[in-house]
């Protein structure tokens, strides 16, 4: 089917992208048009992976992230620590609801018992486990006192500024939220009018906003998989901007396009290689630290990013998070890699090019890599090359996205490569988390090491000291890796500016959220601004 024929079926209607063109230059929009490269469900933080668009419609009690040093006030206006284990929270006045009802302190505390007590969702474990929050307690209409299990000082910067607030109203009656489908009722800035499935998203702007009236009155997002189809609507005006960063093949020529604009952001996104940690021989930490020394990440970033982005040579998390300690280093080092592995016994006894277990059986596995991201199955042929240097043996295999996800969830592969989001990359708490839950490690597999250090990090009262605690977690895990940082992809944003030019960065988030479509002062005091001053527009091609 021809590319703009799928624009048009996923908004139902050809009238309705058509009326995209009602438009004033550099400026408010009665109508814009953003294609989004998926479906991710009725926007419900129990259903799909919408955390993007979820703040179109949700507020958090600040914001505009845990990705930025300091977040701003956005339901709450302050948040007090009054001691270690405790929090006040005092809360805007005048908020309501989409549906008018008044916003209040119920809400807040339905929300996180909701989150705490419920099943479990993307959220969950920022009350549940890391931190727990063990009592949250209404003292008015509009504050609510938190007491945590174990000193929580970052539950500010964090945990406030990551969990978007529900209405009790609604959602104290729904019993089964990973079948509730209704349309989302919030406080933010938008509306979900409507919301056709695999079609678009219809949004309306919120007039009663506490911070002030979207400059577009309606968003329009029409769901386009094909990444072909959204690039070209993008170059002939059927759509004024797309939630999907270009590919890096395709950066040159768009740059060169004279009703576009290129905008650079920071995904806080890691390429990641992931070994099984529960399979010999990748249970060994010594194995691991090897195949980490022998991966060349320059080389992979300057051949399969072009340049796009910088080498994973600054380990896991993500070195622009404010919460990463700045001296984590994993370089390319082939010979300490070779040592390693012959300190361990893994040699090339038949000389074929191949090391053997102490018990002959080849170092042969399977690099497992999602056939639909060609970026990753072209670093991973690049990684053959690269481990077959020292004695690793790897065959590629692409399979489909839901196959892979089968079979790492069942801990089914030696490797894989992925992708970690920002909050996964860039979110202390979760890395923590990460830590215990299965994806980086897991409660119940011996390591000693870690647990003091887990024990530290849950002592520590302050920021600082939580951060330092942090620190020491972080350096202990790029020691002995479990994910092993190929790269930090750039992301890069055409849009078009004669529709729209109000794009502003929120680290992790890209361009397409609530801050982009906002008036500029309703950012003053809130962490957006912050967030934002490091967008730019690129209009020349990269060298």
């Amino acid at each position: 089917m021809h590319p703009f024929r799928l624009i048009v079926l996923a908004l139902g209607s050809a009238a309705l992208l058509a009326a995209g063109c009602d438009r004033g230059p550099r400026g408010p929009r009665s109508r814009l048009t953003v294609a989004i490269p998926r479906d991710v469900g009725p926007l419900s933080p129990y259903i799909g992976d919408g955390s993007v668009l979820l703040g179109l419609v949700y507020d958090k009690l600040f914001e505009p992230s845990p990705f930025v040093p300091e977040p701003g006030p956005g339901l709450a206006e302050s948040a007090t620590q009054v001691d270690s284990i405790t929090w006040l929270v005092r809360l805007r006045g005048g908020v309501t609801w989409h549906d008018g009802a008044p916003f209040t302190a119920e809400d807040v505390r339905f929300t996180f018992q909701y989150y705490r007590d419920g099943p479990p969702n993307r959220y969950t474990h920022h009350v549940s486990a890391v931190p727990r929050i063990e009592r949250i307690e209404v003292e008015g209409p509009l504050a609510v006192r938190f007491v945590c299990a174990y000193p929580c000082p970052l539950l500010a910067r964090v945990t406030f500024a990551d969990l978007p607030i529900l209405p009790k109203h609604i959602w104290e009656r729904i019993t089964e939220p990973r079948k509730y489908a209704a349309l989302p009722v919030g406080t933010g800035p938008y509306r979900l009018a409507e919301y056709q499935p695999d079609r678009y998203y219809k949004f309306v702007a919120n007039g009663k906003y506490f911070l002030g009236r979207a400059r577009a009155e309606e968003l329009v997002m029409p769901i386009v998989p094909e990444q072909s189809a959204t690039f070209i609507a993008l170059r002939t005006a059927r759509v004024d901007a797309a939630a999907r960063d270009l590919p890096p093949e395709l950066v040159a020529q768009f740059s060169r396009l004279p009703q576009l604009s290129i905008i650079r952001t920071s995904s806080l996104s890691i390429i990641e290689l992931r070994p099984n940690f529960t399979r010999p021989p990748f249970d060994i930490a010594a194995f691991r630290r090897a195949l980490s020394l022998a991966v060349n990440r320059d080389t992979l970033v300057r051949t399969v990013l072009l340049g796009q982005g910088r080498p994973g040579t600054r380990g896991y998390p993500h070195p622009d998070s404010p919460w990463s300690n700045p001296d984590l280093r994993t370089p390319f080092d082939r010979a300490s890699a070779v040592r390693l592995l012959d300190s361990l016994g893994f040699r090339d006894r038949d000389r074929d090019g191949v090391r053997e277990t102490a018990g002959g059986s080849p170092l042969s596995f399977v690099l497992k890599v999602n056939l639909a991201e060609p970026t990753w199955i072209r670093m991973g042929e690049m990684l053959v090359g690269q481990l077959a240097a020292v004695g690793v043996r790897l065959r590629l295999e692409t399979l489909e996205a839901g196959v892979l996800s089968t079979q790492t969830s069942a801990r089914d592969f030696d490797l894989f490569i992925g992708e970690a989001g920002a909050h996964g990359a860039a979110d202390p708490d979760q890395f923590v988390m990460a830590l215990q839950s299965g994806y980086l490690w897991r409660d119940g597999l011996p390591y000693p090491e870690l647990d003091s250090l887990i024990a530290a990090w849950k002592r520590a009262s302050t920021v600082d000291a939580r951060r330092s605690a942090g620190f020491a977690l972080q350096a202990l895990f790029n020691e002995r890796p479990t994910s092993i940082a190929l790269a930090y992809p750039d992301q890069r944003w055409a849009v078009r500016p004669e529709a729209y030019d109000g794009w502003v960065e929120s680290p992790g988030y890209g361009i397409v959220h609530k801050w982009s479509f906002l008036p500029p002062e309703s950012r003053v005091g809130t962490g957006a601004r912050a967030a934002s001053a490091s967008a730019a527009r690129e209009r020349d091609a990269p060298r």
